[in-house]
């Protein structure tokens, strides 16, 4: 008798452990389910609030786009050594960098007259405004082609070979080239072409 009221003990103790894991188990998912939406329902509410706050400043910022504009400057082609240790890699890249316009680079100039033979003038033929930044440009080349092989030189190939590396050095070559630009003009954009490393 003693060892049937012991076993009918052991099974009530059994019972109600079961239901309390059971009753825990449901408890935690109902949390975790509602922690779980108000979360998400948040981060959505968050993102498309952005989105509209986005779409807004592109709608003002419209004509911003025209000003943000530059020129493009071809630097022509790098093959640099990479500061790897362990071996020898190679970095071939072309790099262009993209400036700001003055307000002078474009404006026409008035028609200059010559005086040719019976009295009849011609037009002298206006100065093509790429041809005028380019020889301004010319005058930096080095110094600027010089800062992009020291900033890519100093690099290795792991650091270059991810996006976020990529970008650190379009970073730095901005500064460097807008420290020797000296205010003249600003760099909006550095550009990669062709990047190969070996």
């Amino acid at each position: 008798m003693a060892d049937n009221n012991a076993g009918d003990g052991k099974q009530q103790d059994l019972t109600k452990f079961l239901i309390l894991t059971i009753a825990s188990i449901v408890i935690m998912f109902i949390v975790f389910a509602g922690v779980n939406y108000v979360v998400m329902e948040n981060l959505i509410t968050q993102k498309i609030a952005s989105i509209n706050i986005s779409q807004e400043e592109l709608e003002d910022e419209g004509d911003e786009d025209e000003i943000q504009k530059g020129i493009i400057v071809d630097l022509g082609d790098f093959i640099l050594n990479l500061c790897d240790e362990n071996q020898k890699k190679y970095l071939k890249v072309n790099v262009a960098i993209e400036v700001t316009k003055k307000d002078t680079d474009f404006q026409e100039a008035a028609p200059a007259k010559s005086g040719g033979h019976g009295g009849h003038g011609e037009a002298a033929p206006a100065a093509d405004p790429m041809e005028e930044i380019q020889k301004e440009m010319n005058q930096y080349k080095p110094a600027i082609r010089d800062a992009v092989i020291t900033n890519l030189s100093s690099k290795t190939s792991a650091e270059l070979a991810t996006a976020a590396g990529k970008e650190l050095s379009k970073e730095q070559i901005t500064n460097d080239i807008n420290s020797i630009l000296g205010g003249e003009r600003e760099v909006l954009r550095v550009s990669f072409g062709q990047f190969i490393i070996q």
